[in-house]
């Protein structure tokens, strides 16, 4: 009899994971990387519960790191099966998959040298650029709409999930006896109507199903009223002789708004002005984009029958170098640069944000969701001066957060794709999002559509039989005790204060070195940066 178990991806947004085991196959769906508070990335060092060399295939939705991310350490700890994917997610996966092991390394190397000064021992990275590349060879693409036999019990097929070229809803048959158990894993289901991608499949029938609630409880901005909107913000900022400034995830978000761009210059909208790419991450992904046909919507095919790039026009330049990245801190005015990353926590966005956020005549526009703790949700926030790169810099660019192009569905379209069903599941498995999302798509599905849904925690298994799900429990709690937000910060001011005498003394008689006093100092700067006092 088929198991499920909710390995990641329930109660939160990151580290997508479901292990489904048969008689005779273990497959994961997902693989994603815990992203975020340091209690949810702890989770990124447990293992999926089973031995990882028994793992026989890894389904994967699509290329994002939250649900691709934690392929190459599975591998490095003895995954041999095989990957399915679409060829679009394959060919993201082989670019994206090295740059997050290069990332896991830069962040190894940085906690290390600040251990060893501690006298604690290094901690190697979650997994290298070299990991990376190794589990490649694991990956296998399969068509949409290929129906693919695992073995005698099991069979799958792709569906377009409209969400990122490539994206996913998988759709998995196990035969029990003489019936046919089917589950429908949702993956990130898009937007109707979008740029570049087709619509999301609609699926109708099901016994069990498990969808995305990461805006599950909230409605998108017009899009069109979207696109006006960055066209009056790039025409006022450049009549003003200033910058614009775009943070924009690499795969996906980027190639959103150049698509978007290039129909504005080809129409006249927008004058001729340079336009940045400012990642070598994205460029390579908008070149995988453009190959990728198959993913296209019948817009985005006109574009190229009629001879149109959908992701050129005249002025665009992609950057690669870090030479030519530092050539554009020169740039006074009248340009677009997007760069990466899309939450300014890493990446070539912070140079451009540190160059650009104190000139009152330069724009920032945010097209992302920023999460909480991270520098774009500091600025979005209307934080009055910011640390990047060591240095306090004030926030004196116009700041815009345009978040009608989320790659996402929102709560509309998540029930009417629910809707959609006409042979409805037995149950609904709410994941991919926060408590008050997930609980309030929960209680709109039951009632619009009289669909029993469950919230699973992490770890929490279920036997999937023909009639209802059988809860069995939870096989493997979170130990981190959950403390609100007042005892979080009570917890830590105490902590400070224990070391605040210490400190002193130690700055006094000359106990520290140089650099671990300029290390000092930007802490107690980026301290007093973020406390508001009443």
């Amino acid at each position: 009899m088929a198991k499920l178990t909710f390995r990641g991806g329930a109660g939160t947004v990151t580290g997508s994971c479901y292990l489904l085991e048969t008689d005779n196959l273990r497959l994961l769906v997902d693989s994603g990387l815990f992203q975020g508070k340091k209690e949810l990335r702890t989770l990124n060092y447990r293992s999926p519960l089973v031995p990882l060399n028994t793992i026989d295939y890894i389904l994967l939705t699509h290329a994002h790191i939250d649900h691709s991310g934690l392929i190459p350490r599975f591998y490095k700890n003895g995954f041999r099966g095989k990957v399915l994917a679409t060829r679009a997610t394959v060919e993201l996966c082989e670019v994206m998959l090295p740059d997050s092991g290069h990332i896991q390394e830069l962040e190894a190397e940085w906690k290390n040298r600040k251990a060893k000064r501690r006298g604690e021992k290094p901690r190697p990275p979650l997994y290298t650029a070299a990991d990376a590349i190794s589990c490649l060879q694991c990956f296998q693409p399969v068509s949409y709409g290929e129906d693919v036999q695992l073995d005698e019990q099991v069979r799958v097929r792709f569906l377009d999930a409209g969400h990122i070229l490539g994206s996913a809803i998988i759709e998995v048959w196990v035969k029990e006896n003489d019936e046919e158990i089917k589950i429908v894993f949702s993956g990130d289901l898009g937007n109707s109507g979008t740029s570049i991608v087709r619509d999301p499949f609609q699926v109708t029938a099901a016994d069990y199903l498990l969808i995305e609630s990461t805006y599950g409880n909230r409605l998108h901005e017009s899009m069109v009223d979207q696109s006006e909107h960055i066209k009056e913000i790039i025409l006022n900022t450049i009549s003003n002789r200033g910058n614009v400034i775009i943070p924009a995830f690499a795969v996906g978000r980027t190639q959103q708004i150049l698509y978007i761009l290039n129909g504005m210059v080809e129409s006249g909208e927008l004058p001729r002005i340079p336009v940045f790419i400012d990642s070598p991450l994205a460029v390579s992904a908008t070149k995988i984009f453009r190959d990728c046909r198959e993913c296209y919507n019948q817009e985005s095919l006109w574009l190229l029958r009629k001879g149109d790039d959908p992701f050129y026009f005249p002025g665009l330049k992609c950057v690669r170098s870090a030479d030519e990245s530092r050539a554009l801190n020169h740039y006074k005015g009248g340009a677009v640069i997007i760069s990466a990353s899309g939450m300014c926590d890493a990446g070539r966005i912070k140079h451009h944000l540190k160059h650009n956020l104190w000139r009152p005549e330069s724009a920032v526009i945010f097209i992302g969701f920023q999460a909480e703790g991270t520098l774009g949700r500091r600025i979005l926030d209307g934080t009055k001066k910011v640390k990047i790169m060591g240095e306090l810099i004030n926030v004196a660019a116009k700041i815009y957060s345009l978040q009608g192009f989320s790659a996402h569905a929102d709560q509309s379209g998540l029930l009417n794709w629910v809707s959609g069903f006409t042979q409805k599941p037995r149950r609904i498995f709410i994941v991919h999002g926060e408590a008050s999302e997930s609980a309030a798509l929960a209680e709109l599905i039951t009632k619009e559509t009289a669909i029993a849904t469950s919230i699973p925690k992490f770890s929490e298994e279920y036997l999937i039989k023909s009639t209802q799900p059988e809860y069995i429990g939870i096989t493997e709690p979170l130990t981190v005790r959950a403390l609100d937000k007042r005892q979080q910060l009570l917890t830590a001011i105490g902590r400070l204060e224990s070391r605040i005498s210490g400190l002193k003394n130690g700055i006094l008689a000359e106990g520290y070195e140089d650099e671990e006093i300029r290390e000092l100092d930007e802490a107690i700067q980026e301290l007093e940066e973020r406390i508001t006092l009443p």
